[in-house]
């Protein structure tokens, strides 16, 4: 069975009681739990892992090259926009990475238009809500293919 890594970044803990205007009310347990059941639908076992950390996340990623992961999606939140270290763990996985946004990130504040993983990314999915990690994983599983 293939594996995808879905890792969440920095406040993702906190979806459901954070700004609802952009995120919702899901919570992190729902959007892994509808990772999971499509997971299941497609044939593929999704780990997800969550930190407000960055040298975690980056541990985490290496982790994933050195486990042999087939796919990785990131929504790692406000990392996106300045992470260099984070970009640069991606940078060593040779599997699909797929940049997954709740909200529409080129619709919001200037900063947060810019992505320092977009050249390094097979591509990224914004403005969907949960339906943008769903899509993501469906994207995921395409690339594998």
């Amino acid at each position: 069975m293939k594996k995808v890594l879905m890792l969440h970044g920095i406040n993702h803990n906190m979806f459901g009681k954070r700004d609802p205007v952009q995120y919702g009310t899901v919570t992190l347990a729902e959007i892994d739990g509808a990772l999971q059941a499509l997971g299941r639908e497609l044939n593929v076992e999704v780990d997800s892992y969550q930190t407000n950390h960055e040298g975690d996340m980056c541990e985490r990623i290496h982790q994933a090259f050195t486990d042999g992961a087939d796919a990785v999606l990131i929504n790692a939140g406000a990392w996106t926009h300045y992470s260099y270290g984070i970009r640069d763990a991606l940078a060593i996985l040779t599997v699909p990475v797929v940049e997954i946004h709740m909200s529409n990130i080129h619709a919001r504040e200037a900063f947060r238009h810019q992505s320092v993983f977009a050249e390094i990314v097979k591509g990224q999915i914004c403005g969907f809500g949960v339906d943008s990690y769903l899509l993501g994983l469906r994207a995921a599983v395409a690339a594998i293919a």
